[in-house]
């Protein structure tokens, strides 16, 4: 039982990165119908952004991951604006072929800026390790869950509870009637690239300081996961990102823990797959009919 809660752990950890970058596929999907598949090489930047701070400028961790947030947050908002606005009235495969176009330019930037090589993350903190009974868990797993906790919390209570998020759920359910009644879906749309590539940002620096490498290619595969995990949540429903997020990570974990670790990327597809044939709409979501 204690293994089990081990692993469990693990999985949250995982997950919550998952979660992290799930929530701007989600946010971005549920605002302008589109798969922005560059988001996983947002959160790779975002990992070489805070590696650059923290080893030329020597900046606390909240520091850093305030700067690198902004960062992404500002590269995010460049590529809607240069990348996908001109396509807005644009098929929506215009528009999904261009998102992969945009991820594989990125990729090849840094690939040319900063070498194809692994780079190993600066140790920011020790991790050091608190038991219970037979349970251990690192200061680097409470660091990692806390952090992506906090954030998955303040999301929720901007899109909620203030202006801009009331703003951001009218465009959602009806861009034409929220332009009616006065809001601007231009900056509802770059303000939601803002949010989902500053938590993509916050997610490369938990990652570099979990796993102590960052590489260019670092963002493909965690960001194919975290789209299984939006759509698996409901994509489009920001509680459905995190919890589908989260449920990704344990799976994986649990498959590594207690099956064949060289099978649990293809779980994770499998589930893409059974939930598309089984319940398209996701966990959270709901099915919308169409009026003929």
């Amino acid at each position: 039982m204690e293994a089990f809660i081990q692993q469990l752990i693990n999985g949250l950890s995982v997950g919550s990165v998952y979660a992290l970058i799930a929530l701007g596929y989600t946010m971005v999907y549920g605002i302008i119908k589109l798969i922005n598949f560059a988001h996983g090489d947002i959160y790779m930047i975002g990992a070489f952004v805070s590696y650059f701070m923290f080893l030329n400028l020597e900046l606390n961790i909240f520091v850093t991951l305030a700067l690198t947030m902004l960062v992404t947050a500002i590269l995010g908002v460049i590529i809607e604006k240069v990348a996908y606005k001109p396509l807005r009235n644009s098929p929506r495969i215009t528009a999904l072929i261009t998102a992969i176009a945009v991820s594989y330019l990125l990729q090849n930037i840094m690939l040319y800026v900063v070498g194809p090589e692994a780079k190993s993350f600066p140790q920011i903190i020790q991790n050091k390790q608190y038991t219970i009974g037979s349970v251990s868990i690192g200061q680097m797993e409470i660091l990692l869950l806390g952090t992506s906790l906090v954030l998955m919390v303040l999301l929720q209570f901007i899109v909620q509870k203030t202006k801009m998020g009331k703003a951001m759920r009218a465009v959602s359910i009806d861009t034409k009637a929220a332009e009616l009644m006065g809001i601007n879906p231009n900056t509802i749309i770059s303000f939601t690239f803002l949010l989902g590539s500053a938590l993509a940002g916050a997610g490369g620096l938990l990652v570099g300081m979990y796993y102590n490498t960052i590489n260019p290619m670092m963002g493909t595969a965690p960001g194919l996961k975290a789209f299984v995990a939006a759509v698996l949540g409901g994509i489009g429903v920001i509680p459905g990102a995190m919890v589908g997020g989260l449920l990704i990570g344990m799976v994986e974990v649990m498959i590594s823990a207690y099956g064949n670790s060289m099978i649990r990327d293809a779980v994770v597809y499998f589930i893409l797959i059974l939930i598309l044939l089984i319940r398209p709409s996701g966990l959270f979501g709901k099915s919308n009919k169409e009026k003929v």
